[in-house]
């Protein structure tokens, strides 16, 4: 697999998982832009990693603003010539409450994680990708988007919309040579809890490494084939 010199395009960079594939990425030849809301936490991550300036750009924007989405694709395009790759990795959870007990706020900032910023990053970016003839895509989900738990219901009603979108997106990409596809995972396990100090709890939880693997198969040629898949990597329910 060859990801040498595609473009690629990382929502999150700073978190956890988007810090781990830019790594990743940057090892691999990709040219990379980063968005993410914090300036010096983009800086920061920009400043690790071994890449030719021309092979990167960090772009401080508000994915809950269509304008600010759409310029910062316009700004990746003309800076690389073309986008080709899309990981959209913001995340977020609230729970712990019922349905009774949770605000309207507890649902709208789920709404706004989960489905308002994967709606403006595919009416952004997805034209771009479509105009090459060939293009990834790939969202991280739950296994809570089509099981729900208790308590957990802004979280869950989010995630169900944000796979909706995915999948409905996957349908009309056909024929594009452009895919679009989720990993479902339950936690995702940065301090490495399950391998340090595992318990029964953590025993299906998914490091960042494990995921970057996962989502490296999906950007391959070998995975052409490929579209609307959930992927889950949560092993038992």
């Amino acid at each position: 697999m060859t990801l040498q010199n595609r473009v690629v395009v990382i929502t999150g960079a700073t978190g956890g998982l988007g810090s781990q594939l830019t790594r990743e990425l940057a090892i691999r030849g990709a040219q990379l832009a980063l968005l993410g809301r914090d300036a010096a936490r983009l800086e920061a991550l920009t400043a690790s990693l071994s890449v030719p300036k021309e092979r990167i750009l960090s772009c401080v924007v508000d994915l809950l603003d269509p304008s600010e989405t759409r310029r910062a694709a316009q700004d990746i395009a003309a800076r690389f010539g073309r986008i080709e790759i899309l990981l959209h990795l913001v995340g977020g959870w609230t729970g712990g409450k019922t349905l009774v007990e949770a605000s309207a706020d507890d649902l709208t900032f789920m709404l706004n994680q989960h489905v308002w910023t994967s709606f403006h990053v595919v009416q952004a970016f997805i034209p771009y990708l479509v105009k090459n003839g060939w293009g990834r895509v790939v969202m991280v989900s739950s296994p809570y988007a089509a099981r729900p738990r208790a308590k957990s219901g802004p979280y869950a009603i989010a995630k169900a919309g944000q796979e909706a979108l995915l999948l409905t997106l996957s349908q009309e990409l056909q024929g594009t040579g452009v895919t679009a596809n989720l990993v479902q995972v339950k936690t995702i396990d940065l301090q490495r809890e399950k391998v340090n100090l595992p318990t029964p709890q953590n025993a299906f939880w998914s490091t960042p490494e494990e995921l970057s693997a996962a989502i490296l198969y999906l950007l391959s040629e070998e995975a052409g084939s490929v579209n609307g898949a959930r992927l889950p990597l949560y092993g038992s329910y």
